[in-house]
């Protein structure tokens, strides 16, 4: 195999070419639902299943087995040596009541605090597994209401202000695997890995609806201050953003010890549904570096690669190669400041941000705009970008070279129309 490099010619390791999924032989001996008194019978057994996650655990380690049927539940934390796997047709579905979530401290926004857990939640595992042909569903129609009904009369309302759980939840763990899942409905944002390393997603159909009722904030992916993450093979179609990497927010956020940057992160081969952001750097993040994506279908998608620049927030962004990328998107490049919720928190000057080696190549799409780019050298600085082998047809261009320095535009071409 011809060795591949990261956007700043760090190799990428082999860990990233192994695309093994375990069979339900390969997790341990399994403990399947039903042989425990857990059943299809539409009563919340998150105190059965919890305890059965315990007992493999003390056991020494196993697979916690979903088969055919719906099992209902509130928040489960998975614990050293304990897998999951979803069988066909199975669904483990989160309930629909906010006070079936534990509330403890956790990572939410860019910050830790008290706040709901998700459905799923692992801290500090090794080697956790969860796949299978299955479906996660988190439920989330009633909160998805409630959170536009409070929207009517309280524009302001936050996702703090109108609570509401994540469907998974990793933190400070590693050599993760989840695959195959039918990850869907999630009340929140679907995938949260936070402080994490080596950890996978293959062939995950990850879902939640813009209509009839936006499911608000629903993010795909959310990785926040993880190192050597790999999506591939991947479905997404999400009322927000697709990958998004965070790690922290504020105007001293790069000096926070619970905060960090993201690094090697490659994300591949994956095809977009409806979403905000492909890639979206922010709006909680501080450093990004080498950020691969690469291969990926987008059949409607509001931007491509969004950099969102918080003038509250010192924030670096690298080494991001984007490349090979078909299909339909309302802002091909799209860098802007992001001012929601800005707070300096009274520090006296405002914090410059950066954003160099962007490398955009090999891309045939439509578009609404080509360059949504707002030069704005107060709150951040853009330099070494590089825009080769384009073929786009944009009903606005919007082009303009002095927005970024040293750019670089090889065999670009933009029909308007």
């Amino acid at each position: 195999m011809q060795r591949e490099y990261f956007p700043d010619h760090t190799p990428i390791d082999g860990w990233f070419y192994d695309l093994h999924i375990p069979a339900l032989s390969e997790l341990g001996t399994p403990y399947v639902l039903t042989e425990y008194g857990i059943l299809d019978d539409g009563k919340i057994h998150t105190e059965q299943i919890q305890k059965l996650i315990d007992t493999v655990h003390e056991a020494g380690g196993g697979v916690i087995v979903v088969p055919r049927g719906t099992y209902m539940t509130g928040s489960l934390f998975f614990k050293q040596g304990v897998h999951l796997y979803v069988s066909e047709g199975g669904v483990l579905k989160g309930s629909a009541d906010i006070c079936d979530y534990e509330i403890r401290t956790t990572r939410i926004e860019g910050e830790s605090c008290l706040y709901f857990t998700a459905l799923i939640n692992a801290d500090g595992v090794d080697g956790f597994t969860m796949c299978g042909p299955g479906t996660i569903d988190g439920n989330g129609l009633r909160s998805w209401k409630a959170f536009w009904l409070r929207r009517t009369w309280n524009p302001a309302c936050t996702n703090k202000d109108e609570q509401r759980p994540r469907l998974v939840y990793l933190s400070h763990s590693k050599n993760v695997l989840v695959a195959q899942l039918h990850l869907i409905n999630s009340h929140f944002w679907t995938n949260h890995i936070y402080k994490c390393d080596h950890v996978k997603f293959l062939g995950c159909d990850i879902f939640s609806p813009a209509a009839p009722v936006k499911a608000p904030s629903t993010d795909a992916i959310d990785i926040d201050a993880c190192t050597d993450v790999l999506v591939k093979n991947c479905y997404m179609e999400v009322n927000d953003d697709a990958v998004v990497l965070k790690g922290g927010k504020g105007p001293w956020a790069d000096s926070a010890a619970e905060n960090g940057p993201n690094e090697r992160i490659l994300v591949e081969d994956c095809e977009y549904g409806f979403c905000h952001g492909c890639l979206t750097c922010g709006s909680e993040s501080v450093h990004d570096r080498n950020i691969f994506i690469r291969r990926i279908r987008v059949r409607e998608g509001k931007n491509l690669l969004w950099l969102k620049m918080r003038p509250d927030t010192p924030q670096h962004y690298e080494y991001i190669t984007v490349e090979a990328v078909e299909g339909r998107i309302e802002n091909f490049l799209n860098i802007n400041p992001w001012t929601q919720f800005f707070d300096l928190k009274g520090r006296q000057d405002m914090p410059v941000s950066v954003a160099d080696h962007i490398r955009i190549a090999d891309c045939r799409c439509e578009c609404g705009t080509y360059f949504q780019v707002k030069k704005e050298e107060t709150q951040y600085l853009l330099s070494d970008f590089t825009l080769e082998n384009l073929h786009i047809r944009a009903k606005q261009n919007g082009f303009t070279e002095d927005a970024i320095r040293n750019l670089s535009v090889t065999n670009v071409t933009v029909e308007e129309g």
